[in-house]
């Protein structure tokens, strides 16, 4: 493994949840401590299962691993750092400030920016030379910070005057408010991150292009930023002994092929290391061991898997939407779920059932919109240019907030504005104009906002609350559109997720994220799903029974209704393909 030539000191994985990460960091830390090196493995994971992985119980607090002489770990609950940070920020104002001050505030401090800066805030310590860390010969972080958090870090400090100077406005600049005191340390952490010598930084991606392109975006925003010692591990790979033995796993080897040929440019040049997909669930030390070495072939017994699962389809649930007649259908998930094909799918399927339906995406890969487009009667197609929408947005907040403030405050400002929240503010407020027309017909919706973005919305725009204070004494009937999305009779938010541990997990998070702006996602779904798609592979059907304890979990525990959708031999691309999502036995 090229990653693994000369380690340094540091080690950082990052990627999409879903794509390995943990269980690669795991056996990296593995191989490096049964080499006799000293090693702690670190997790910032918010969905963190090292302590599952190795079978026992870890948490806030180093633990040596005893099946693994010279390796032990730690977990830094990245909720519970959030909470503490929150309340060092907040605690000496609340009482001196208003009320509705102390809850923006509150707000500011929700979103994923201050998670993951409060777990930097954690593993400072680690990075920087202390006695907590002096007898370790590496360190191995799963999770590493973004490059918009390390550019914050970066910034000058006049944090507080600068979220004064707001009053209150939407920034993810609030978490550094008041920490100006650990300045100097976080400049030791950051520098200790660009420093080749000491850091190494591994990319974690599956072999497809969507996951693929993500990766190349984050490798370019970090080697912006001057932390150029990247590593690509593509996970994952089926394969190709497995091709003869099944139609479905040919399909998947063919596809994944394809895709690494595709490859982004930038990331040809990175060192790479390819990871084949293992029969076995990544769960103790024994299975670690073998996930970073190619494997014999091996005439594995099947695994038990149900002929047919007894689960609901996404049919059954355009049912219940067609019902009305009309509305608003929003399809929210992370990267890497699918969710921009499940959208066009409910699209096509209701615009099949004589509905007028639009359809409208902000993903950047425009096919889908070219593929629809005319193809098929009822269904308009329009798309969002993401990078359009947010540099008129940016231009309208330099303009106008940022014409008063001097070249620091400039600069801080132009960095909040790098966040990933100022993209979906800027692609919703392009989206509204869009959903009034839910109120005649059937409006499909790609690529939504955040619960915690849409709360920054509705605590600054000042729309939602200033109709309401307009209106709300006038007697008259009014809508604003977060109203329309907190009603769940005019829309149905659909959760697009993964039978996999993490990405449920991940959904998970993201319902209560909803849930705290008073939507209620109306369903979930569960898409690609090896176990539906009727495997034939010793392999594939091995990784089938490890998703039937996650949709399991999701019927049971997270969602009000759900469907499961099959992985598809063929690319669901073209309105006969994405209907196949729907009705596969069609």
């Amino acid at each position: 493994m090229k990653f693994l030539d000369q380690p340094p000191r540091f080690l950082f994985f990052t990627g999409k949840g879903g794509v390995g990460k943990t269980s690669i960091a795991c056996a990296t830390a593995i191989r490096l401590a049964e080499a006799g090196r000293r090693v702690l493995l670190v997790s910032t994971d918010p969905a963190s299962n090292v302590g599952q992985v190795f079978g026992i119980g870890i948490g806030n607090k180093i633990t040596a691993i005893a099946d693994v002489p010279g390796l032990a770990a730690l977990e830094i609950d990245p909720q519970a750092a959030a909470q503490a940070y929150r309340d060092r920020i907040v605690g000496p104002v609340r009482g001196l400030l208003p009320d509705a001050t102390v809850k923006g505030i509150e707000e500011q401090l929700s979103g994923a920016c201050t998670t993951e800066i409060a777990a930097f805030d954690e593993f400072t310590v680690l990075l920087t030379e202390s006695a907590l860390t002096a007898g370790y010969d590496h360190i191995v972080f799963d999770t590493a910070p973004t490059g918009h958090t390390i550019r914050l870090l970066q910034l000058p400090g006049a944090w507080s005057g600068f979220l004064e100077a707001g009053k209150g406005d939407a920034s993810c600049l609030g978490p550094l408010a008041g920490l100006e005191k650990q300045r100097e340390q976080y400049k030791a952490a950051v520098d200790a991150l660009a420093d080749e010598s000491l850091t190494r930084l591994i990319l974690v991606a599956r072999a497809q292009q969507a996951t693929l392109r993500e990766v190349a975006r984050t490798h370019e925003e970090l080697a912006a930023i001057g932390l150029s010692q990247q590593y690509l591990v593509i996970n994952g790979i089926l394969p190709h002994a497995e091709t003869d033995k099944d139609s479905l796993a040919a399909a998947i080897h063919e596809r994944e092929q394809a895709a690494l040929k595709a490859i982004p440019e930038m990331l040809k040049t990175l060192p790479c290391d390819q990871v084949m997909l293992k029969p076995f669930n990544l769960v103790g030390v024994e299975n670690l061991r073998q996930l970073l070495v190619d494997l014999p072939e091996q005439g594995e017994a099947r695994a038990d898997v149900p002929a047919e699962l007894d689960v609901p389809s996404l049919s059954e649930l355009i049912d219940d939407i067609a019902e009305d007649g009309h509305g608003l259908v929003m399809l929210m998930g992370k990267g890497g779920v699918g969710k921009t094909t499940l959208a066009a799918a409910v699209a096509v399927e209701l615009a099949h059932r004589g509905f007028p339906v639009h359809l409208t995406t902000s993903d950047p890969a425009a096919h889908l919109a070219e593929t629809l487009s005319g193809a098929l009667d009822n269904l308009t197609v329009s798309r969002i240019d993401p990078a359009e929408e947010t540099e008129r947005y940016r231009q309208h907040v330099l303009k106008t907030k940022g014409a008063k403030l001097d070249a620091q405050g400039l600069a801080m400002l132009e960095e909040d504005l790098r966040s990933p929240c100022t993209e979906e503010i800027a692609v919703f407020q392009a989206f509204s104009h869009i959903i009034r027309e839910a109120g005649r017909q059937f409006v499909v919706m790609d690529t939504a906002p955040t619960g915690h973005t849409l709360l920054l919305l509705d605590a600054t725009g000042a729309y939602h609350r200033e109709v309401t204070r307009q209106m709300g004494k006038s007697g008259l009937h009014y809508t604003t559109p977060m109203m329309q999305l907190q009603d769940t009779r005019r829309t149905k938010v659909l959760i697009a997720t993964l039978a996999e541990t993490t990405p449920v997990l991940e959904a998970a998070s993201l319902q209560d994220d909803l849930r705290r702006a008073g939507i209620e996602p109306w369903a979930w779904i569960i898409n690609m799903s090896v176990a539906a798609a009727k495997p034939e592979s010793s392999l594939l059907r091995r990784r089938a029974a490890n998703e039937l304890r996650e949709i399991d979990a999701v019927a049971r525990h997270h969602a009000r209704r759900h469907a499961v959708v099959p992985l598809l031999r063929e690319e669901p691309v073209g309105t006969e393909r994405l209907r196949m999502l729907i009705n596969p036995q069609a």
